[in-house]
C-alpha cells in the first residue's frame, strides 16, 4: 500500500487526527476493475450493513477503495478495465446516500474510535462541531440525539470503515451498533475486516440485515487473473492463468506477487507449474501476515496437521494429542479463514493450497523420527475409520511395511482410483530390498499408492519389482499374490486409457475364479436377470467380480456403450463384499443407465444410495444426471433442470465454471472423457429447450452432442436416441422432410428401433398413417422388452393412435391400457402429457370406457400439453408448515457443493433472498445446517 501524506486535523479540541484515515487508501496500481464485486456492494449498501471479510491479502481495501472512488459500479466499467485513480467519481443525487471512509488502527480505543466516527460523520453529514456529533464516547442521551438526526436526514449516510476487526473492546462497538438499530436505516455500514469482529453478526444474519461478501467471491477468476496479469505486462496462455488461479486459489496477494514475479522469469509457463507457497516471497508473506497472528499453540497445530489433506477434529486429536483440536479447527475456521470448513458431519476441513505447501514444508524441517510419527498416526487412525488409501499412503511414509502389506492384501478393491484427476503426492521413500524379499506383497502396496497418485511409471516398476519373488513363494499364497499383480495391472492399464489391456487383464482376472463360484444375487427389478439363488460365493470372489466389472463398466462407457447390466451387478458384488467405495462408483453409473432405460424406480433408488455414501464429486454428477432424467420422464422439468445444474459442475462439464449461470451449452464442446454422461446431458437439455419453446436450441445441441460421439466405437444405441430426438425436434419445429430424412437412411442400414419407431411417429405427423403402420416395429414382441421404456410407450401409444384412426377403437383402448400398464409402475408420465392431440383425445375417451388407472388417466387428462407440477410418486412425509415451491426448488440444490451465492445466481434471485428461504427451510425441516435438513428431506421423500 503506497504511503499517504499524514495530514493532521483538528475538526474539535482534543488529540490531532489524521486527514489520510479520513479518506479512501489509494490502491496499489494497476487496480483490475472487477464489476461483479462493485455490483454486489450496491446491492448491498442498500441494507444497514454489508462485511467484506477475509484473511489478510484479499483485496478488502483494495475493492472498498475503488468501489468509493469509482462511486459504485458504473455502467461503462468493462470486466478487465484499469481503474484510474481520478477522485471521487460519484454522482450524488437526492436519493443516493452520502459517503464517509474511516480507516481503524490499533490501539483505537473508545475515545479515539469516537473521535474518528464523529469526524467522518461530519464529513458526511456536514454538520458542525458542538453538533448533534460528539467528539467523545456520547452518552445514552447523545446516542439518542444523534440517531434520531441520522433517521431524519434528507440523505442516507454510508460510513466505510476498513479494518474494523482492530478495535479490540467490544464495548467501544456499542455505541456504532446503537446508531445502526435506531437511525432508520439511514446509516449504512460497510465494513472491511479480518477476524476477530465484536458485532452482532448473528442477529443481523437472522434478521436479513447482512450482506456478506468472503474469500469465495473476493478470489480471483481466471478471466481476472489474465487481467492482471496483462495489466503487469506478464501476459501467460489460458492453461497457464487456470494452473495459477488454482494454486493460489484466486488469492489476490499471491496474485500479485505472482505477476511481479513472473515477468522475470525465462520459462515462465514452466515457472508457473512450480508455483507453491514455499517460494521465498510468498512464504515470507504467509509467515508475516498470517502465521505471526496466531498463538505459538495454534500454529503447531496447523503444522502437525497438515501432515494430511483434510483433518476433522478426532483426527487431529490423533495428531496432537490435544483434546481441544477440534474447537481450535472450528475458531480457525470460523474467524481466520485459514481453513475451509466442509458441509459433511462431522465437518473436515481443508488448508489453502499455499499455506498447505508452507506448512508441509515446515513439517519437512521437523527430526525425522518427529514426522514419521505424525505419519504413524494418521495411518493407524484412516486405517481405523476405513479409509484404506489414505492408510496406505502415511504407512508407506512412515515406513510401516508390515501395514501396507496388510492394507494392500486386505483392501486391494477399495485401492484404485475413479477419479477423474490424480491426488498427486510425493513418493515415499520406497522399503528396502530385504523387505521385498521378505514380503514381496509391499512391492504390490508401493504400486497401488502409487497408481493412486497418477505415477504411472513408478507404479509400473513397483509392479516388475514384485513380480521376480513370486516364484518362491508357496502355492496358496503365491496364487493370491499373482492374482494381485493382474489386478493391479488392470488399474494401470485402465488409469493409462489402454483400452485393451484392459479387458485382456479382467480376462486373465476372472479365469482366477473359484469354479464353485456362484453368481451376484441381484435387487429385483432391475436390468440383467432375475434374481439368483445362493449368496455370491468366497470374499475374493466377490471382489474380483465387483471390480472387474466396474472396470470393464467403465471402459465401455469410454467407449460410448450403455452396459447397464454390467454396473448393476458389479454394484450388488461389491454390496455384498463390503467394498463401499467401489459400490459408489458403481451405483451412481447404473442409476444413469437405468434412468436411460426407464426404469425410474430402480434408478432413483440406486441415485439416492450413491448421494448417501461417502461424497465423490464426479460419482455425485453422476447421480444428479440420474435423477435429472427421472424427473424429466416424469415430467417434472423444475425438478429436472435442478437436477441437471447440479450434475453438470460435478460432471466438470462446465469448464472450471461451475455455478456460472451464463454457461448455457458451450461445456459440451469441452467434455471428451465422459461422453455417455455428456450425451444424455444433452438429451435433458435438449428437450428443456423443447418444453421452453425453444427447439431450435435444443436441436443444435443434439447436433454437436452426436458429433462427439463420432469416434467412439460403441455409441451406436447412443446416437440413435440422439437421432431420434434430433428428428423429433425437427418435426416439432414444422421440418417433418428433414426429421424424415434424417432418419430413413439409418432405418434402411438397419440402425435400432428407436428410429424406426421416431420414424413411424414423423410419417403419422405428416399424414401418412398406411406407411406408419407399416414402419412401426412389433412393440410388444419379446425382443421389445430390451428396448428402452420410453420407446416402447412411444411405440405402443402410436399403435393405438393408429388402431383409432383405422376405426378400430376398441383395439385402440386395449393397446392403451397395456401402455398405461407399463408406464404406471415407474411413474412415466412425459410420453403422454407431452404428447400430440390425437393421443390426448385417447387419453379422455379412455375415462369413459373404463379403466384401470382411472386416477393415472384423470392426471394426465388434466396435465396433457402442460408441465405436470408435483413430486415423484411415492409416499412422502407430512410437514406442519409445507415448503413452497420456490424452498423445494432451493432445498434441491442444497443437495450439491453449491453456495448460497451460486445457487442465487442459477435462479436469477439476490443472495439474501436465497438465505431467507434456506432459513426457512431449516425451520421447517427442524434442521439447523445444510446437510441436516437434507437428511431430513430425503427421509420425508421431498427430494
Amino acid at each position: 500500500m503506497p504511503e499517504h501524506d499524514h495530514v493532521r486535523v483538528e475538526p474539535a479540541p482534543g488529540p490531532p487526527l489524521l486527514a489520510s484515515r479520513l479518506t479512501p487508501a489509494v490502491p496499489p496500481e494497476p487496480v483490475v476493475a472487477r464489476p461483479r464485486l462493485l455490483r454486489r456492494l450496491d446491492e448491498g449498501s442498500a441494507g444497514p450493513v454489508t462485511l467484506v471479510a477475509a484473511p489478510a491479502g484479499w483485496g478488502k481495501t483494495t475493492l472498498l477503495a475503488s468501489w468509493m472512488r469509482l462511486g459504485g459500479a458504473p455502467p461503462d466499467v468493462e470486466p478487465g478495465a484499469i481503474v484510474p485513480d481520478s477522485g471521487d467519481l460519484s454522482v450524488s443525487s437526492t436519493d443516493d446516500p452520502v459517503s464517509a471512509w474511516m480507516s481503524v488502527e490499533a490501539g483505537d480505543d473508545s475515545d479515539r474510535l469516537w473521535a474518528y466516527l464523529a469526524a467522518a460523520l461530519r464529513s458526511a453529514t456536514g454538520a458542525t462541531e458542538g453538533g448533534p456529533v460528539p467528539d467523545r464516547p456520547p452518552r445514552p442521551d447523545q446516542l439518542e440525539a444523534l440517531a434520531a438526526t441520522l433517521a431524519a436526514a434528507d440523505r442516507p449516510v454510508l460510513l466505510i470503515l476498513d479494518d474494523l476487526h482492530r478495535v479490540a473492546d467490544p464495548a467501544a462497538l456499542t455505541g456504532l451498533e446503537f446508531l445502526v438499530r435506531h437511525a432508520g436505516r439511514r446509516l449504512r455500514l460497510v465494513i472491511g475486516a479480518r477476524a476477530g469482529l465484536h458485532l452482532p453478526l448473528h442477529r443481523l444474519r437472522l434478521a436479513g440485515e447482512l450482506t456478506e461478501i468472503g474469500p469465495d467471491e473476493l478470489a480471483f477468476t481466471d478471466d481476472e487473473v489474465a487481467d492482471l496479469l496483462t495489466a503487469h505486462g506478464a501476459a501467460l496462455p489460458a492453461t497457464a492463468v487456470h494452473r495459477l488461479r488454482e494454486r493460489t486459489g484466486g488469492w489476490p496477494a499471491a496474485l500479485r506477487i505472482a505477476a511481479l514475479a513472473v515477468r522475470g522469469q525465462p520459462d515462465p509457463e514452466r515457472w508457473v507449474g512450480q508455483f507453491g507457497g514455499d517460494q521465498p516471497e510468498i512464504a515470507g508473506y504467509l509467515h508475516e501476515e498470517v502465521l505471526a497472528t496466531l498463538d505459538p499453540a495454534e500454529e503447531d497445530l496447523l503444522r502437525r496437521t497438515a501432515v494430511v489433506d483434510t483433518v476433522c477434529a478426532d483426527l487431529a486429536e490423533a495428531l496432537t494429542g490435544r483434546a481441544d483440536a477440534g474447537q481450535v479447527l472450528a475458531d480457525l475456521a470460523g474467524t481466520g479463514g485459514l481453513l475451509h470448513r466442509q458441509d459433511t458431519r462431522p465437518p473436515w476441513y481443508r488448508y489453502e493450497s499455499l499455506l498447505a505447501d508452507l506448512l508441509r514444508a515446515d513439517l519437512a524441517r521437523l527430526p525425522a523420527d518427529e514426522l514419521r510419527e505424525l505419519h504413524v498416526r494418521a495411518a493407524d487412525w484412516y486405517a481405523g475409520a476405513g479409509r484404506p488409501a489414505d492408510a496406505l499412503r502415511h504407512a508407506l511414509a512412515a515406513g510401516r511395511w508390515d501395514l501396507a502389506g496388510d492394507l494392500f492384501v486386505g483392501h486391494w478393491p477399495e485401492l484404485t482410483r475413479y477419479d477423474r484427476d490424480p491426488v498427486h503426492t510425493p513418493a515415499p521413500t520406497p522399503p528396502p530390498a530385504e523387505v521385498i524379499r521378505a514380503d514381496p506383497e509391499v512391492a504390490l502396496a508401493c504400486a497401488a499408492e502409487r497408481a493412486y497418485a497418477g505415477d504411472l511409471p513408478a507404479a509400473k516398476g513397483h509392479l516388475r519389482a514384485a513380480a521376480g519373488h513370486a516364484v518362491g513363494l508357496p502355492v496358496p499364497r503365491r496364487d493370491r499374490f499373482l492374482r494381485l499383480v493382474t489386478a493391479l495391472e488392470l488399474t494401470v492399464a485402465r488409469l493409462a486409457d489402454d483400452r485393451t489391456e484392459v479387458r485382456a487383464a479382467a480376462a486373465r482376472l476372472l479365469r482366477t475364479r473359484p469354479a464353485e463360484a456362484t453368481p451376484t444375487r441381484l435387487p429385483t427389478g432391475t436390468t440383467g436377470s432375475a434374481p439368483t439363488a445362493g449368496g455370491g460365493g468366497a470374499a475374493d470372489d466377490l471382489d474380483l467380480r465387483a471390480f472387474t466389472g466396474t472396470a470393464l463398466g467403465l471402459v465401455e462407457l469410454a467407449d460410448g456403450a450403455l452396459p447397464t447390466a454390467r454396473f448393476v451387478r458389479a454394484r450388488a458384488a461389491a454390496r455384498e463384499a463390503g467394498r463401499p467405495r467401489t459400490e459408489l462408483v458403481a451405483a451412481s453409473r447404473a442409476a444413469l443407465l437405468l434412468a436411460v432405460r426407464g426404469e425410474l424406480r430402480a434408478a432413483e433408488q440406486a441415485a439416492r444410495d450413491a448421494l448417501g455414501m461417502p461424497p465423490c464429486r464426479l460419482d455425485c454428477g453422476h447421480a444428479y444426471l440420474a435423477l435429472a432424467v427421472v424427473a424429466l420422464l416424469r415430467d417434472q422439468p423444475e425438478e429436472a433442470t435442478a437436477n441437471l445444474a447440479l450434475a453438470l459442475p460435478a460432471l466438470d462439464v462446465t469448464g472450471g465454471r461451475a455455478g456460472d449461470a451464463e454457461v448455457g451449452d458451450d461445456w459440451l464442446a469441452i467434455v471428451s472423457d465422459e461422453p455417455v454422461a455428456t450425451a444424455v446431458a444433452a438429451l435433458c437439455r435438449a428437450q428443456l429447450h423443447r418444453d421452453s419453446g425453444d427447439p431450435a436450441a435444443g436441436q443444435r445441441l443434439l447436433v454437436r452432442a452426436r458429433e462427439t460421439l463420432a469416434a467412439r466405437p460403441s455409441a451406436g444405441e447412443l446416437t440413435g436416441l440422439l437421432r431420434a430426438a434430433e428428428a423429433e425436434l425437427r418435426a416439432a419445429r414444422g421440418d417433418l422432410d428433414s426429421a424424415r430424412d434424417l432418419l430413413a437412411d439409418a432405418v434402411d442400414e438397419g440402425a435400432d428401433q428407436v428410429l424406426a419407431v421416431m420414424l413411424a411417429k414423423v410419417q403419422l405427423l405428416a399424414g401418412d398413417a398406411a406407411t406408419a403402420a407399416r414402419t412401426l416395429p412389433d412393440w410388444q414382441a419379446p425382443a421389445a422388452t430390451a428396448w428402452p421404456l420410453p420407446v416402447r410407450l412411444d411405440a405402443g401409444l402410436l399403435d393405438a393412435v393408429l388402431a383409432q384412426r383405422a376405426g378400430d377403437g376398441r383395439r385402440a383402448g386395449r393397446i392403451l391400457e397395456q401402455t398405461l400398464d407399463l408406464a404406471g409402475p415407474q411413474g412415466c408420465r412425459r410420453v403422454f402429457t407431452r404428447a400430440e392431440p390425437p393421443v390426448r383425445d385417447l387419453l379422455a375417451a379412455h375415462l369413459d370406457a373404463g379403466t384401470a388407472h382411472f386416477t393415472l388417466v384423470s392426471d394426465l387428462v388434466r396435465g396433457a400439453g402442460q408441465s405436470a407440477a408435483g413430486p415423484a410418486p411415492g409416499p412422502r412425509g407430512v410437514l406442519d408448515e409445507p415448503l413452497t415451491e420456490r424452498e423445494l426448488t432451493i432445498l434441491r440444490y442444497l443437495q450439491s457443493i453449491l453456495s448460497n451465492v451460486e445457487i442465487a445466481s442459477e435462479l436469477s434471485l439476490s443472495v439474501n433472498t436465497v438465505k431467507t428461504h434456506v432459513r426457512n427451510i431449516y425451520r421447517k425441516l427442524d434442521a439447523t445446517r445444510r446437510r441436516e435438513a437434507v437428511r431430513r428431506a430425503r427421509e420425508l421423500r421431498l427430494i
